[in-house]
């Protein structure tokens, strides 16, 4: 089959990213002709890797990951990101003697300025939350299965990936006890209802074409941990309720995990929960509220979390830990969510020109 310019660009990338850079599938699926006929023609139409020894040459490619795939800018992040992945395979080229020295480090470029802090306006307030809570719960036959899924995040600040990845080994919360007059589950007698979460291992999703297992997605270390570290987040008794409900309907699968759809064996998919999110927000919000940035992603929950920790009073270190951050980078992303700070800072202001004013 020969090599055809119609619709080149996107068979290209299909080529690349589906069988020329992806090793185990490379090895093991056939490619259908036309992928195989356009990496014929880019195996004879493509610059060799030493041709970014040339300035030139180095800087148009960084030019080019700065923009998508329309012409236009690329955010500020994403740059970042790619740019950083540039250089760590310039470095393996030079590492395989295709390159003798590293180009990128002697480009003059101007880093984009990347907005680290979180808009205050995706926080929801715990009246929000627990209305898109409910609106969850009411997507039947899914939405009860995933309510304890959100409230992991909303309650304990945890990443989808370690949501995911909780299994029934990693609470250490109390029992309820059922009470016949009341009709209701309960904390048994001297109980306040507080536990924790263990994590210990995260699992983001990263596509079964790209994933080491084949699976959709990949067991890791928790993100800024080493391989076998923990980390213990608080449970409040709001959460501990809806994980001991959560336990009594669904229980958890073969292998312990907590979370999955009503089809789904294995662990809870992210096109099953961000299309639960979707609709709840949709349900629970205002129409103003709906087309704000409001909670538009799941993981936006967490920032609830991180936000009622510190404006609770929790010390900084503490809700490092929890949270899996830094210090600094913790204040750096959540210093505009911290309320007070410019009422404290004002009456400061106030009390330091009194007292000049006196004197």
């Amino acid at each position: 089959m020969e090599w055809s310019t119609a619709n080149a660009a996107t068979t290209v990338r299909h080529a690349l990213q589906g069988w020329a850079f992806n090793v185990s599938r490379r090895d093991t699926v056939e490619a259908p002709e036309e992928v195989r006929a356009a990496l014929k023609w880019l195996a004879g139409n493509t610059k060799p890797v030493s041709a970014l020894e040339e300035p030139q040459e180095a800087r148009a490619l960084m030019n080019r990951i700065a923009q998508k795939l329309d012409g236009k800018p690329a955010a500020a992040a994403t740059v970042k990101r790619k740019r950083s992945v540039l250089f760590n395979v310039m470095e393996y080229a030079v590492e395989r003697k295709a390159l003798v020295t590293n180009p990128i480090p002697g480009l003059k470029v101007r880093n984009p300025k990347t907005v680290r802090a979180i808009d205050k306006r995706v926080v929801v307030s715990h009246k929000q939350a627990v209305r898109l809570l409910g609106a969850v719960r009411q997507q039947e036959p899914a939405g009860p299965r995933q309510v304890a899924f959100f409230g992991v995040m909303y309650y304990s600040a945890l990443r989808p990936g370690e949501a995911v990845n909780l299994r029934k080994a990693d609470l250490n919360i109390p029992q309820e006890v059922w009470n016949e007059d009341r009709q209701r589950w309960e904390f048994a007698e001297g109980e306040d209802g507080w536990g924790e979460l263990l994590l210990w291992e995260s699992a983001p999703e990263t596509g079964a074409a790209w994933s080491e297992t084949g699976q959709r997605r990949d067991r890791r270390e928790l993100k800024h941990r080493a391989k076998g570290e923990t980390r213990s987040v608080p449970c409040p008794p709001q959460l501990t309720s809806l994980l001991r409900e959560h336990l009594r309907q669904f229980g958890s699968n073969a292998d312990g995990f907590l979370f999955r759809g009503v089809r789904e064996a294995g662990q809870l998919s992210e096109s099953t929960y961000s299309r639960a999110w979707r609709k709840a927000r949709k349900s629970a919000l205002s129409a103003d509220e709906f087309a704000s940035p409001l909670a538009r992603r799941a993981y936006q929950l967490r920032h609830a979390a991180v936000s009622t920790w510190l404006n609770g009073g929790v010390a900084p270190t503490q809700v490092a830990e929890w949270a899996g951050h830094s210090v600094a980078v913790l204040l750096q992303i959540y210093a505009k969510c911290i309320a007070g700070q410019e009422a404290t800072a004002r009456k400061r202001i106030e009390f330091d020109t009194a007292w000049r004013d006196a004197a």
